[in-house]
């Protein structure tokens, strides 16, 4: 067994701008935003992630006394809240905006309940891997206490890159906003001062701090904000999709289009990929920012490649349409959880990548976050695809009734079932469009093998994710990793 000791391993201004009137029939409380929500009804994966969500370290609280840290150690619940609740607070502090409409529409999504499962996976890595670096880990802990604020702008003029946020920046005031009406001049050229506009005030926040508590590995400052930071790329393809998909619903509550219409829903989730492209320059990692623009790149990709398959479908059953479905769930789900895993480790201090000269400490390990976060991420999409075809179980967050088929989508199963029932081959090819056509293809995915083929190679996935993340050293974070391996191919009995 690995110890963390291991140092080297083989390879393997507020806007006069209208809020839209909801376009349903909306109580305030489907409107109104806080960091804190309501509780809900747990979904079956949100309660089965709770183990997982168990081993993640609370933030320090002044008034915790040593005996209710303990007594918060003994009770996963109360750190699944604080840790959730951090989250949804880092994220509303992300996307504070002048805009009302624009803070209103950006923030929508987070009050839903979510399985979370991203901002999970970056946290849960980070802790199950910080240490494995050596002397990477070392310096990323010292820059970690040399920066004032995850925060901190990287551009040093003020008035350059006028991105007010109200919750970082507290309210823009007459005497600190710039006038556009005038040209743009710099004062005193040829001095040491370029520019005469400050930078705006930052509020030191409990995110610029580290997690740390008793003798577990501490998550950085930069990983916190990395789970956010996968959170919103997630939610803002949400809010393309939902636009693309014209669907009514997310989550059984009215989706974003349908509430504010699609404009505000393409803008809120294109100001969402902002934002989060400005915190990921500021985590200070080349490679890291290249991962991630890397998942937006894919994230468009897939979309295209789906709207090709059902616009341009085999006309038969092949292997290279059963890859393109395969690149299409890695590109759509997959990416994100498996470049932002890697990403995790390079902020843990694994590997020498920027090529600054450290040693190469940890970089197998690298592979195993990357490895393990594409397995896991396609076993976790072939499964929602399966539960597609099942009767619907609002426990499990997912609609059901031929969502999928709905849209014209053939997933693994339909495609399993083709191999051995030619009939479901029109229905395909038309995209399920004619009268009858969904509840037909249901019922001939379930009298094939199909649901068995598509469960059973997501056992396959969930597999190997689990014989990576076995390379790590014991720690409760592999373990509950470890667990969601199984969780996965589970909400499929």
């Amino acid at each position: 067994m690995l110890s963390r000791s291991t140092r080297s391993l083989p390879r393997s201004s507020r806007s006069s701008f209208p809020l839209p009137k909801p376009r349903r029939s909306l109580t305030t409380s489907h409107i109104h935003l806080s960091p804190s929500t309501s509780p809900k009804t747990q979904s079956a994966w949100a309660a089965a992630t709770e183990s997982a969500h168990s081993v993640l370290t609370p933030p320090p609280s002044s008034s915790a006394s040593s005996s209710s840290t303990a007594t918060s150690l003994d009770d996963p619940l109360s750190m699944i809240n604080a840790e959730i609740g951090n989250l949804k607070s880092s994220l509303f502090r992300m996307l504070g905006s002048s805009n009302s409409a624009l803070d209103t529409v950006a923030k929508y999504y987070f009050q839903a309940e979510g399985k979370h499962l991203r901002p999970l996976l970056v946290l849960l890595i980070s802790q199950a891997t910080n240490g494995l670096g050596g002397k990477g880990w070392e310096k990323m802990k010292l820059e970690s206490q040399s920066r004032r604020s995850i925060d901190d702008s990287l551009t040093s003029q003020g008035g350059v890159l006028n991105d007010w946020n109200p919750e970082v920046n507290g309210q823009e005031s007459s005497s600190n906003s710039q006038v556009f009406a005038s040209p743009f001049q710099i004062p005193n050229i040829g001095s040491s001062t370029i520019s005469s506009i400050p930078q705006p005030p930052l509020n030191i926040s409990e995110f610029d701090m580290a997690l740390q508590q008793n003798d577990q590995p501490m998550i950085l400052p930069t990983q916190r904000r990395l789970a956010s930071i996968t959170e919103m790329i997630h939610v803002a393809s949400l809010l393309h999709d939902d636009v693309i998909d014209n669907s009514p619903l997310r989550r059984g509550e009215p989706s974003a289009p349908s509430t504010f219409g699609n404009k505000l829903s393409i803008l809120s989730g294109d100001f969402l990929l902002g934002r989060a492209s400005i915190a990921l320059a500021r985590l200070g990692s080349r490679e890291v920012v290249e991962l991630l623009a890397t998942v937006i790149a894919n994230l468009v990709e897939g979309e295209v490649m789906q709207l090709k398959a059902t616009s341009e479908p085999e006309q038969k059953p092949t292997p290279k349409g059963f890859e393109d479905y395969m690149r299409k769930t890695y590109l759509k789900t997959a990416s994100l959880m498996a470049k932002s895993a890697r990403a995790a480790v390079i902020l843990g201090g694994c590997g020498d990548s920027d090529g600054i000269g450290l040693s190469k400490d940890g970089e197998w390990v690298k592979d195993v976050a990357y490895g393990y976060g594409r397995n896991l991420g396609i076993a976790f999409q072939l499964i929602d695809d399966a539960l597609d075809f099942l009767p619907p179980d609002p426990s499990l967050g997912k609609p059901s009734l031929g969502a999928d088929l709905r849209l014209g989508l053939a997933t693994a199963p339909a495609l399993f079932a083709w191999e051995k029932y030619p009939e479901i081959g029109p229905l395909i090819l038309r995209k399920f469009s004619e009268p009858g056509d969904v509840e037909i293809a249901r019922e001939i995915v379930n009298k094939s093998d199909g649901l068995q083929r598509t469960v059973e190679l997501a056992r396959t996935f969930a597999g190997s994710a689990r014989e990576l993340i076995e390379l790590l050293p014991e720690s409760g974070a592999r373990e509950a990793l470890i667990g969601l391996t199984k969780k996965v191919v589970e909400r499929v009995k």
